[in-house]
C-alpha cells in the first residue's frame, strides 16, 4: 500500500504540522485540483500535463517593466547587464522551484502559509507590501499594452489603459471552460513574443562575441550607482514577488495522487514545467537587451522609453518591420502579463485576508486596483513620463521582494511544516545566499538614493 501523507485538505491539518493555524480553504477554489493527471501516463505525457502553470508565471519575467529596463540597460551599457539578466533568471528558477514545493507539499499558497504562520498585524502587513508590489507591476503591465496600442492604432494612452481592463472577463471565460484554456493563451503569446525577437535578433546582427561576454558578471555594475540602478530594475522586473505566490497556488490545479511518492513526483514535473519556460523568459528579456544594444548603444543613442525605440528601430536596423514586430511583441506581453497578475491578485487577497467573494467580483475588484491607478498616471503624466514610472515600478518591485522570498525559504526549510519535502541543506544555503544578495542590493540602492539627496540638499 502506498504511503499516505497526513491529511492535507483544507481545514484537516493537525496543530503539530507547526502551523499556528490550520488552513480553511483550497488555494483558486474554482480551479483546484481541476487538471486530472493520470498515474499510469509515460514520462513525457505526464510532463504535458503538469506543463503550463510554470509558463503563467514566466509571462510575469517578460512583461513591459522587463522591457523598459532592458532598453535602458542595453541602450546606456550595451551588453554589459547581460550577467545581470542571467543572474536574475537563476535566481527566479530556484525560488520558483521552492514555490512548487511549498505548494504541492503543503497545500498552501505562499500567502496562505503566511496568513497561517504569522501573528496577523505582521500578515495584514506583508498583504498591504504584497498589494503595493501588484500595484506596481499592474502599472508597468497596464502601461506597457497601452503603449503598444497607441504605437499599432494611435490609440490615447488613456483609453488603451481602459481596454485592457477587458481581460478580466477573458480570464473568466476561460477558467469556466478549464484552466488548460488559459494556459494554452499564455504558451500562445508567449511563442508569439519569442517569434517577433527571434527575427528582431536576425536583423540586429549583434556582436556574438560581446554577447558572450556581457555574460560575465563584473564589479561595476555595483560600484557605479547608474548601473546598479538599472542591475536593480532588473532584477527586480526579472524576481517578481507576486509570481511566488502566483505559482505556490496554480501548482495546485493538477490533480495528483496524495501519497509521498505522488507528491515528490508532482514536484518534480513542476520544477522541470518551470525551469524550461524561464529559459523562454531569459531568451525573451537577453533578446531585448541584445537589440537594443546593437541597434542603439552601437549608434551611442540611449533609448530608454519604448516610443522611442519603435520609432528608432526600422531606420537603425534597415527592416520597416523590426518597428511593428516590436510593437505586437510588446502588446502580445503586456496583455499576457495583465492576466496573470490578475491571477495573482486574487491569490494575495484570498490567502492573506481571506475575503470570501464570487470569483468574478474578486476578479473585478483585483483588475480595478490596478487599472485605477494606472489610468491615472496615463492621464497626469503622458507618455513620457509613463516610462520613467515603468523602470521605478520594477525597482520598488525589487525593494518588496524580500518580503516574500524570506518567508518562503523559511517555509520550505521547516521540517515541521514541510514534512519529508523540506528543503535539504545545501538547497537551503544556496536560497539564503539569493536572499542575501537581493537584500544587499536592495540596501545599497537605498544608501546611494539617500546618500544623492543629502548631496543635493
Amino acid at each position: 500500500m502506498p504511503q499516505t501523507l497526513p491529511p492535507s485538505a483544507p481545514g484537516t491539518e493537525a496543530p503539530s504540522h507547526g502551523w499556528r493555524r490550520a488552513s480553511r480553504e483550497a488555494s483558486l477554489p474554482e480551479v483546484h485540483q481541476s487538471v486530472l493527471v493520470a498515474p499510469h501516463l509515460g514520462f513525457w505525457r505526464k510532463l504535458l500535463a503538469f506543463s503550463g502553470p510554470g509558463y503563467l508565471v514566466a509571462v510575469g519575467y517578460m512583461d513591459p517593466g522587463n522591457w523598459a529596463t532592458d532598453l535602458a540597460g542595453g541602450s546606456r551599457f550595451g551588453y554589459e547587464l547581460l550577467s545581470v539578466i542571467f543572474l536574475s533568471n537563476l535566481m527566479a528558477i530556484l525560488l520558483q522551484a521552492l514555490c512548487t514545493r511549498l505548494g504541492i507539499a503543503t497545500g498552501r499558497d505562499l500567502a496562505q502559509a503566511c496568513r497561517d504562520h504569522y501573528p496577523l498585524p505582521v500578515v495584514h502587513a506583508l498583504w498591504l507590501l504584497c498589494e503595493l508590489a501588484i500595484c506596481a507591476c499592474d502599472l508597468a503591465e497596464v502601461i506597457g499594452s497601452a503603449i503598444a496600442l497607441n504605437l499599432l492604432f494611435k490609440l490615447p494612452l488613456v483609453y488603451g489603459v481602459v481596454l485592457t481592463s477587458l481581460d478580466v472577463f477573458l480570464i473568466m471565460y476561460l477558467a469556466n471552460h478549464g484552466f488548460r484554456y488559459l494556459e494554452a493563451l499564455v504558451v500562445g503569446l508567449i511563442f508569439l513574443v519569442g517569434g517577433c525577437f527571434l527575427a528582431e535578433l536576425i536583423m540586429a546582427q549583434p556582436d556574438w562575441l560581446g554577447v558572450a561576454k556581457g555574460l560575465i558578471p563584473r564589479a561595476s555594475t555595483i560600484q557605479d550607482p547608474e548601473r546598479l540602478y538599472i542591475a536593480i530594475g532588473i532584477l527586480g522586473a526579472t524576481v517578481m514577488p507576486h509570481n511566488l505566490y502566483l505559482h505556490s497556488s496554480i501548482v495546485q490545479t493538477r490533480k495528483y495522487e496524495p501519497t509521498i511518492s505522488g507528491r515528490r513526483e508532482a514536484i518534480r514535473f513542476a520544477t522541470i514545467d518551470s525551469t524550461v519556460a524561464l529559459m523562454s523568459a531569459l531568451f525573451i528579456n537577453g533578446a531585448i537587451l541584445i537589440v537594443a544594444a546593437a541597434a542603439f548603444h552601437r549608434q551611442g543613442k540611449v533609448v530608454e522609453e519604448l516610443q522611442d525605440a519603435h520609432e528608432l528601430l526600422s531606420p537603425m536596423l534597415g527592416a520597416s518591420a523590426a518597428s511593428v514586430l516590436f510593437a505586437i511583441a510588446l502588446l502580445a506581453s503586456g496583455q499576457n502579463s495583465t492576466l496573470t497578475g490578475t491571477l495573482a491578485g486574487q491569490v494575495v487577497m484570498e490567502g492573506f485576508i481571506h475575503l470570501r467573494l464570487r470569483p468574478w467580483l474578486r476578479r473585478v475588484i483585483t483588475r480595478g486596483v490596478a487599472v485605477v491607478p494606472a489610468a491615472v498616471v496615463a492621464a497626469i503624466y503622458g507618455d513620457k513620463g509613463s516610462n520613467q514610472l515603468l523602470l521605478f515600478s520594477q525597482v520598488a518591485l525589487s525593494l518588496q521582494l524580500p518580503f516574500a522570498v524570506i518567508p518562503l525559504i523559511h517555509f520550505t526549510s521547516s521540517r515541521k511544516k514541510m514534512g519529508v519535502f523540506a528543503s535539504p541543506p545545501w538547497l537551503v544555503g544556496v536560497a539564503s545566499l539569493v536572499a542575501g544578495v537581493i537584500v544587499v542590493l536592495n540596501l545599497k540602492l537605498l544608501f546611494d538614493v539617500f546618500h544623492g539627496l543629502s548631496s543635493k540638499a
